[in-house]
């Protein structure tokens, strides 16, 4: 075991290694080019940051198998402690947030008229590349806006506990994207799934079981390529994605702004967003049809 570790070890740090080359070089390419050439400048930090992101899932998996704890885990100790440490309960509605990108899973609690953000979980593995889910068999994790009511929830599921996102929802289903048993589950391996591992699908699955039973009738799942921010706005924007991206990008700052899951409405093809009623407990279901400001548009 103690041979294996250590291998595991070097594997780790031959691919930092590697990785420090390849990030030197590419910086040396960007400070040549950022200022005659942006356009080289933002392919070069793309693909930087793709190789980035690919040495993270690596590690993450390298971990799991190894048994070390993964990185960004919550503190440990007993969940109703912790939960009325923040001066939350068990069975409070609950929403979560997901990021592609930096692989983590945020779990935020109802507390009086908004939500709080009660822990964040680390994504052991997810399949494919910053995007959405299109096809049957891409192997892409979906991104989007989703609900997740009981009848979702599969406790015997072969990869220890699972629920299911929904896809294809309204608007995925509105752009002919076909796709099935898209869960979020325990275990370190992934076809188009967020893996959590056993333990933290564990805590999750308390938590979200307790809100439905105490009468939440679905929970939302907002999937985010990355956070927003100037960065990886910039380095992203002639993606053939970042219109979809940036539909997505109200209902991160609504939910930023008013701590309340926003309404989400399928409008020509396209994710509309609006502030929920404050208090709400974030079940409404995601429908077609729109605004009146845009039904004639």
């Amino acid at each position: 075991m103690a041979g294996r570790r250590v291998g595991a070890a070097k594997r780790i740090g031959f691919m930092a290694r590697r990785m420090l080359l390849f990030l030197g070089l590419v910086l040396l390419g960007l400070g040549l080019f950022a200022l005659a050439r942006p356009d080289l400048a933002r392919e070069a930090g793309r693909v930087l940051d793709a190789q980035l992101m690919r040495l993270d899932k690596a590690e993450r998996r390298l971990r799991y198998v190894y048994g070390w704890p993964q990185r960004g885990a919550p503190e440990a100790g007993p969940l109703q402690a912790r939960l009325a440490a923040r001066g939350l309960s068990l069975g409070a509605p609950v929403f979560i947030r997901i990021f592609k990108r930096s692989s983590e899973l945020e779990l935020w609690m109802k507390k009086g008229d908004r939500f709080t953000l009660f822990a964040t979980y680390p994504i052991c593995r997810w399949s494919g590349r910053l995007g959405p889910k299109l096809r049957e068999g891409d192997r892409q994790s979906p991104e989007g806006f989703y609900t997740v009511s009981r009848a979702q929830l599969n406790p015997r599921s072969r990869w220890h506990r699972s629920f299911n996102l929904g896809f294809p929802n309204r608007f995925d289903r509105a752009h002919g994207r076909t796709g099935s048993f898209l869960m979020v589950h325990g275990g370190c391996s992934s076809i188009g799934c967020y893996a959590m591992t056993n333990p933290a699908v564990d805590e999750i699955w308390r938590l979200v079981t307790a809100a439905l039973d105490g009468g939440q009738k679905r929970f939302a799942v907002h999937v985010f390529p990355f956070r927003p921010g100037l960065l990886r706005k910039a380095l992203w924007a002639d993606s053939p994605w970042a219109p979809f991206w940036r539909d997505l990008e109200p209902g991160y700052d609504l939910f930023e702004k008013t701590r309340v899951p926003p309404l989400v409405r399928v409008c020509n093809k396209r994710y509309v967003l609006s502030p929920a009623r404050p208090g709400s407990d974030g079940s409404a279901p995601i429908t077609s049809g729109c605004p009146p400001a845009l039904a004639k548009s």
